[in-house]
């Protein structure tokens, strides 16, 4: 308490410090600590006269928020856009991936456990693509194509699957359209 000191004003105590750790102007440096507090509080001013606006600036608040908010809400539903887009990038390349999958473990050697077969057609892959349920957030309309680019179906051929994703965005203040994504996926079949 060196460089403090209480002052009892009333029935309040106040500590203030000493006058050679502040920086006061110098004709409070000449006054008693307790009136310099007093100084100090009637120098306080409320709430509303701190922030008190003036005529010319009462509608300049409105006018900000009408000009900005718009800017950023196109910003924000755009970017809401962007992500639904990567994210169906992300599921037609994931659903690719799958049914290419599905297609190389059925190959012209299939056979169930009762040695039924179980080869698939380019048709039922192509089926599985749109029946394997990812979400579709984008309300795009997807298309899987099937193709044996070596010409059959026997295990150490290939078989490719390319699902076509056509992603409508509509952005505020921007022309509706839509984006034409694929994706494509190959892999030798293995019986």
């Amino acid at each position: 308490m060196d460089s403090q000191r209480i002052i009892h004003n009333g029935s309040a105590r106040v500590i203030v410090a000493d006058e050679s750790t502040l920086r006061w102007p110098a004709r409070m440096m000449q006054c008693r600590p307790d009136r310099r507090l007093r100084e100090m509080l009637l120098q306080r001013r409320s709430f509303k006269q701190r922030y008190a606006l003036s005529s010319e600036q009462s509608g300049q608040a409105i006018v900000e928020i009408a000009i900005a908010l718009p800017v950023i809400a196109a910003f924000t539903f755009a970017m809401i856009e962007l992500c639904l887009a990567f994210y169906s990038y992300c599921m037609i390349s994931e659903s690719a991936r799958e049914c290419t999958r599905y297609a190389a473990v059925r190959g012209a050697t299939c056979l169930t456990s009762a040695n039924a077969s179980c080869t698939v057609s380019p048709t039922t892959v192509n089926s599985y693509a749109t029946q394997i349920g990812w979400p579709n957030l984008g309300n795009g309309t997807t298309t899987p194509s099937t193709t044996y680019p070596d010409g059959n179906e026997n295990p150490g051929s290939r078989v490719q699957v390319t699902v076509t994703y056509v992603f409508p965005y509509n952005i505020p203040f921007a022309p509706k359209g839509s984006i034409r994504m694929a994706s494509t996926s190959v892999m030798y079949i293995v019986q």
